[in-house]
Protein backbone atom coordinates (compact mmCIF):
# COMPACT_ATOMS: atom_id res chain seq x y z
CA UNK A 1 0.00 0.00 0.00
CA UNK A 2 2.71 2.57 0.75
CA UNK A 3 4.80 1.69 -2.59
CA UNK A 4 1.31 1.98 -4.00
CA UNK A 5 0.69 5.43 -2.59
CA UNK A 6 4.19 6.73 -3.58
CA UNK A 7 3.74 5.93 -6.77
CA UNK A 8 0.35 7.94 -6.91
CA UNK A 9 2.50 10.92 -4.85
CA UNK A 10 4.85 10.31 -7.95
CA UNK A 11 2.70 10.40 -10.64
CA UNK A 12 0.83 14.17 -9.34
CA UNK A 13 3.77 15.47 -8.80
CA UNK A 14 4.78 15.07 -11.95
CA UNK A 15 1.32 16.08 -13.39
CA UNK A 16 2.06 19.09 -11.47
CA UNK A 17 5.32 19.83 -12.49
CA UNK A 18 4.93 19.78 -16.25
CA UNK A 19 1.62 21.52 -16.02
CA UNK A 20 3.88 24.59 -14.22
CA UNK A 21 6.46 24.55 -16.66
CA UNK A 22 3.68 24.50 -19.39
CA UNK A 23 2.33 27.64 -17.71
CA UNK A 24 5.62 29.38 -17.48
CA UNK A 25 5.90 29.45 -21.30
CA UNK A 26 2.35 31.02 -21.04
CA UNK A 27 2.79 33.53 -18.51
CA UNK A 28 5.98 34.80 -20.96
CA UNK A 29 4.13 35.54 -23.50
CA UNK A 30 1.45 37.46 -21.43
CA UNK A 31 4.92 39.52 -19.93
CA UNK A 32 6.33 40.42 -23.60
CA UNK A 33 2.57 41.21 -24.36
CA UNK A 34 1.97 43.43 -21.45
CA UNK A 35 5.67 45.35 -21.77
CA UNK A 36 4.91 46.11 -25.35
CA UNK A 37 1.89 47.17 -24.52
CA UNK A 38 3.04 49.36 -21.56
CA UNK A 39 5.63 50.59 -23.98
CA UNK A 40 3.50 51.43 -26.76
CA UNK A 41 0.67 53.26 -24.73
CA UNK A 42 2.11 57.25 -25.97
CA UNK A 43 2.10 55.95 -29.36
CA UNK A 44 -1.31 53.76 -28.85
CA UNK A 45 -3.12 56.83 -27.66
CA UNK A 46 -2.06 59.64 -30.14
CA UNK A 47 -2.37 57.46 -33.72
CA UNK A 48 -4.93 54.48 -33.14
CA UNK A 49 -5.13 52.59 -35.66
CA UNK A 50 -3.54 54.98 -37.87
CA UNK A 51 0.18 53.72 -37.27
CA UNK A 52 -0.97 50.86 -39.05
CA UNK A 53 -2.35 52.17 -42.13
CA UNK A 54 0.12 55.34 -42.19
CA UNK A 55 3.00 55.32 -44.67
CA UNK A 56 4.73 58.30 -42.69
CA UNK A 57 7.59 57.77 -40.61
CA UNK A 58 9.37 61.07 -39.46
CA UNK A 59 10.72 61.16 -36.30
CA UNK A 60 12.18 65.07 -36.42
CA UNK A 61 8.40 65.54 -36.81
CA UNK A 62 6.94 63.25 -34.06
CA UNK A 63 4.95 61.28 -37.36
CA UNK A 64 4.98 57.38 -37.45
CA UNK A 65 3.31 55.15 -39.27
CA UNK A 66 3.38 51.20 -39.83
CA UNK A 67 2.82 50.31 -42.65
CA UNK A 68 5.73 50.27 -45.24
CA UNK A 69 7.49 47.95 -42.60
CA UNK A 70 4.30 45.40 -42.39
CA UNK A 71 4.90 45.77 -46.56
CA UNK A 72 8.48 44.58 -46.05
CA UNK A 73 8.10 42.00 -43.57
CA UNK A 74 5.04 40.21 -45.92
CA UNK A 75 7.28 40.35 -49.15
CA UNK A 76 10.30 39.66 -47.74
CA UNK A 77 9.26 36.91 -46.08
CA UNK A 78 7.01 35.25 -49.14
CA UNK A 79 10.28 36.38 -51.24
CA UNK A 80 11.86 33.96 -48.44
CA UNK A 81 9.37 31.13 -48.90
CA UNK A 82 9.18 30.89 -52.78
CA UNK A 83 12.76 30.28 -53.03
CA UNK A 84 13.42 28.19 -49.91
CA UNK A 85 10.45 25.76 -49.74
CA UNK A 86 10.61 24.32 -52.69
CA UNK A 87 14.72 23.50 -52.42
CA UNK A 88 14.24 22.61 -49.00
CA UNK A 89 11.26 19.63 -49.41
CA UNK A 90 13.67 18.57 -52.70
CA UNK A 91 16.60 18.55 -50.47
CA UNK A 92 14.87 16.62 -47.33
CA UNK A 93 13.07 14.10 -49.95
CA UNK A 94 16.85 13.74 -51.54
CA UNK A 95 18.10 12.58 -48.47
CA UNK A 96 15.46 10.21 -47.39
CA UNK A 97 14.31 8.30 -50.24
CA UNK A 98 17.29 8.88 -53.06
CA UNK A 99 20.54 9.82 -51.81
CA UNK A 100 23.05 6.96 -50.36
CA UNK A 101 24.86 6.98 -46.90
CA UNK A 102 28.25 8.17 -48.09
CA UNK A 103 26.22 11.44 -49.53
CA UNK A 104 23.73 11.77 -46.85
CA UNK A 105 25.63 12.20 -43.68
CA UNK A 106 27.99 14.96 -45.44
CA UNK A 107 24.77 16.72 -46.45
CA UNK A 108 23.23 16.69 -43.44
CA UNK A 109 26.30 17.94 -41.86
CA UNK A 110 26.71 20.70 -43.97
CA UNK A 111 22.62 21.74 -43.53
CA UNK A 112 23.10 21.50 -40.13
CA UNK A 113 26.30 23.80 -40.38
CA UNK A 114 24.37 26.58 -42.26
CA UNK A 115 21.75 26.63 -39.54
CA UNK A 116 24.15 27.09 -37.03
CA UNK A 117 26.56 30.40 -38.88
CA UNK A 118 25.27 33.44 -37.11
CA UNK A 119 22.76 36.00 -38.80
CA UNK A 120 25.42 38.75 -38.59
CA UNK A 121 28.08 36.88 -40.83
CA UNK A 122 25.39 35.85 -43.25
CA UNK A 123 24.81 39.78 -43.41
CA UNK A 124 28.30 40.40 -43.87
CA UNK A 125 28.51 38.17 -46.93
CA UNK A 126 25.27 39.32 -48.54
CA UNK A 127 26.60 43.13 -48.42
CA UNK A 128 29.99 42.35 -49.66
CA UNK A 129 29.03 39.15 -51.99
CA UNK A 130 25.61 38.67 -52.65
CA UNK A 131 24.31 42.12 -53.31
CA UNK A 132 27.16 43.03 -55.41
CA UNK A 133 26.36 39.74 -57.54
CA UNK A 134 22.63 40.75 -58.05
CA UNK A 135 23.41 44.27 -58.82
CA UNK A 136 26.09 43.19 -61.30
CA UNK A 137 24.60 39.55 -62.91
CA UNK A 138 20.90 38.71 -61.58
CA UNK A 139 19.14 42.32 -61.83
CA UNK A 140 20.38 42.66 -65.39
CA UNK A 141 18.85 39.49 -66.02
CA UNK A 142 15.65 39.69 -64.40
CA UNK A 143 15.15 43.09 -65.96
CA UNK A 144 15.99 41.79 -69.61
CA UNK A 145 13.24 38.60 -69.42
CA UNK A 146 10.86 40.14 -67.01
CA UNK A 147 11.29 43.84 -67.32
CA UNK A 148 7.65 44.43 -68.21
CA UNK A 149 6.21 43.58 -64.83
CA UNK A 150 6.43 46.10 -62.17
CA UNK A 151 8.30 43.69 -59.67
CA UNK A 152 11.24 43.42 -62.26
CA UNK A 153 11.33 47.34 -63.05
CA UNK A 154 12.86 50.53 -61.38
CA UNK A 155 16.28 51.75 -60.03
CA UNK A 156 18.96 49.15 -59.74
CA UNK A 157 20.79 50.13 -56.22
CA UNK A 158 22.21 47.20 -55.02
CA UNK A 159 20.40 46.35 -51.28
CA UNK A 160 16.82 46.35 -52.28
CA UNK A 161 13.91 43.49 -51.21
CA UNK A 162 14.99 41.40 -53.33
CA UNK A 163 18.30 40.81 -51.28
CA UNK A 164 16.39 40.91 -48.04
CA UNK A 165 14.44 37.94 -49.53
CA UNK A 166 17.13 35.64 -50.48
CA UNK A 167 18.93 36.17 -47.40
CA UNK A 168 15.81 34.95 -45.44
CA UNK A 169 15.70 32.19 -47.72
CA UNK A 170 19.23 30.97 -47.04
CA UNK A 171 18.69 31.27 -43.24
CA UNK A 172 15.51 29.62 -43.20
CA UNK A 173 16.39 26.73 -45.95
CA UNK A 174 18.13 24.62 -42.74
CA UNK A 175 15.15 24.97 -40.77
CA UNK A 176 12.35 23.36 -42.93
CA UNK A 177 14.71 20.70 -44.57
CA UNK A 178 15.82 19.31 -40.71
CA UNK A 179 12.03 19.39 -39.90
CA UNK A 180 11.10 18.18 -43.11
CA UNK A 181 13.30 15.13 -43.02
CA UNK A 182 12.49 13.94 -39.69
CA UNK A 183 8.81 13.96 -41.31
CA UNK A 184 9.74 11.89 -43.93
CA UNK A 185 11.18 9.73 -42.00
CA UNK A 186 8.31 9.17 -40.26
CA UNK A 187 6.08 7.86 -42.21
CA UNK A 188 5.56 3.99 -41.96
CA UNK A 189 8.08 1.99 -44.52
CA UNK A 190 4.63 -0.21 -45.46
CA UNK A 191 3.65 2.79 -47.16
CA UNK A 192 6.15 2.50 -49.34
CA UNK A 193 5.94 -1.61 -49.51
CA UNK A 194 2.51 -1.31 -50.13
CA UNK A 195 3.07 1.51 -53.45
CA UNK A 196 5.99 -0.51 -54.36
CA UNK A 197 4.18 -4.06 -54.93
CA UNK A 198 0.99 -1.91 -56.93
CA UNK A 199 3.94 -1.48 -59.64
CA UNK A 200 4.64 2.39 -58.36
CA UNK A 201 7.75 4.39 -59.72
CA UNK A 202 10.12 5.49 -57.32
CA UNK A 203 8.80 8.79 -58.17
CA UNK A 204 5.39 7.53 -57.58
CA UNK A 205 6.01 6.01 -54.35
CA UNK A 206 7.65 9.13 -53.24
CA UNK A 207 4.54 11.01 -54.32
CA UNK A 208 1.66 9.54 -53.56
CA UNK A 209 3.02 7.19 -50.01
CA UNK A 210 5.68 9.52 -48.62
CA UNK A 211 3.95 13.28 -49.48
CA UNK A 212 1.10 13.17 -49.62
CA UNK A 213 1.11 10.99 -45.90
CA UNK A 214 3.10 13.98 -44.89
CA UNK A 215 1.75 16.57 -45.88
CA UNK A 216 0.78 18.38 -42.71
CA UNK A 217 4.11 17.84 -41.20
CA UNK A 218 5.73 19.38 -44.19
CA UNK A 219 3.26 22.30 -43.77
CA UNK A 220 4.04 22.90 -40.43
CA UNK A 221 7.51 22.63 -41.26
CA UNK A 222 7.07 25.88 -43.73
CA UNK A 223 4.86 27.19 -41.09
CA UNK A 224 7.96 27.36 -38.67
CA UNK A 225 10.45 28.66 -41.54
CA UNK A 226 7.73 31.58 -41.80
CA UNK A 227 7.87 31.84 -38.06
CA UNK A 228 11.87 32.40 -38.47
CA UNK A 229 11.79 34.86 -41.55
CA UNK A 230 9.19 37.48 -40.12
CA UNK A 231 10.98 37.64 -37.14
CA UNK A 232 14.92 37.98 -38.78
CA UNK A 233 16.75 40.68 -37.84
CA UNK A 234 20.46 41.25 -38.34
CA UNK A 235 20.87 39.75 -41.70
CA UNK A 236 17.83 41.37 -43.86
CA UNK A 237 19.08 44.48 -41.87
CA UNK A 238 22.57 44.75 -43.74
CA UNK A 239 21.19 44.15 -46.93
CA UNK A 240 17.69 45.47 -47.58
CA UNK A 241 18.53 49.28 -48.04
CA UNK A 242 16.04 50.41 -45.09
CA UNK A 243 14.12 52.97 -46.53
CA UNK A 244 10.52 52.87 -45.45
CA UNK A 245 8.49 53.03 -48.66
CA UNK A 246 6.24 50.80 -50.34
CA UNK A 247 6.99 50.08 -54.11
CA UNK A 248 6.18 47.70 -56.55
CA UNK A 249 9.62 46.76 -57.54
CA UNK A 250 11.78 44.10 -56.37
CA UNK A 251 14.98 46.63 -56.82
CA UNK A 252 13.95 49.41 -54.66
CA UNK A 253 15.19 49.51 -50.62
CA UNK A 254 12.90 48.37 -48.26
CA UNK A 255 12.72 47.89 -44.40
CA UNK A 256 10.78 45.44 -42.17
CA UNK A 257 9.66 45.92 -39.01
CA UNK A 258 12.66 44.10 -36.96
CA UNK A 259 14.92 45.62 -38.76
CA UNK A 260 14.03 49.24 -37.98
CA UNK A 261 13.75 48.50 -34.46
CA UNK A 262 17.31 47.25 -34.33
CA UNK A 263 18.57 50.22 -36.90
CA UNK A 264 16.90 52.97 -34.57
CA UNK A 265 15.96 51.81 -30.93
CA UNK A 266 19.27 53.36 -29.96
CA UNK A 267 18.97 56.59 -31.84
CA UNK A 268 15.24 57.04 -30.60
CA UNK A 269 15.14 60.50 -28.68
CA UNK A 270 12.03 61.24 -26.99
CA UNK A 271 8.99 59.57 -25.69
CA UNK A 272 7.26 59.33 -28.43
CA UNK A 273 9.51 57.91 -30.76
CA UNK A 274 10.53 55.25 -27.99
CA UNK A 275 7.14 54.35 -28.08
CA UNK A 276 6.54 54.15 -31.48
CA UNK A 277 9.01 51.45 -32.18
CA UNK A 278 7.56 49.50 -28.82
CA UNK A 279 4.33 49.52 -31.18
CA UNK A 280 6.29 48.44 -34.05
CA UNK A 281 7.28 45.03 -31.90
CA UNK A 282 4.14 44.86 -30.88
CA UNK A 283 2.83 45.15 -34.56
CA UNK A 284 5.61 42.42 -35.13
CA UNK A 285 4.36 40.03 -32.63
CA UNK A 286 0.49 40.55 -34.02
CA UNK A 287 1.74 40.10 -37.26
CA UNK A 288 3.42 36.92 -36.63
CA UNK A 289 0.19 35.66 -34.63
CA UNK A 290 -2.00 36.73 -37.42
CA UNK A 291 -0.03 34.99 -40.19
CA UNK A 292 0.14 31.45 -37.63
CA UNK A 293 -3.67 31.75 -37.53
CA UNK A 294 -3.93 32.05 -41.03
CA UNK A 295 -1.89 28.83 -42.02
CA UNK A 296 -3.35 26.93 -39.55
CA UNK A 297 -6.87 27.61 -41.05
CA UNK A 298 -5.58 26.68 -44.32
CA UNK A 299 -3.89 23.31 -43.28
CA UNK A 300 -7.54 22.51 -41.84
CA UNK A 301 -9.26 23.80 -45.10
CA UNK A 302 -7.30 22.20 -47.46
CA UNK A 303 -5.10 19.70 -46.47
CA UNK A 304 -7.85 17.08 -45.78
CA UNK A 305 -8.74 14.52 -42.66
CA UNK A 306 -5.20 13.08 -41.39
CA UNK A 307 -4.09 9.79 -42.55
CA UNK A 308 -4.05 7.47 -39.38
CA UNK A 309 -1.03 4.92 -39.98
CA UNK A 310 -1.91 1.37 -40.07
CA UNK A 311 -1.93 -0.70 -36.80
Amino acid sequence: MQARAGSRFGDRAFKWLTLVMALVIFALIVLIVRELTHGSRLALQKFGWRFLISSDWDPVNGVFGALPFIFGTLVSSAIALIIAVPISIATAVYLTELAPLWVRQPLIMFIELLAAVPSVILGLWGIFVMVPWLHNHLVPVLRGLFGFLPLFQGTNYGPCMLAGGIIVAIMIIPIITSVSREILRSVPGLQREAAYALGATRWEVTRIAVLSYAKKGLFGAVILGLGRALGETMAVTMVIGNTPQITASLFAPADTLAATIANQFNEATGNLYTSALFEIGLVLLGVTVLVNIFAQLLLKTFAGPSVKPQQ
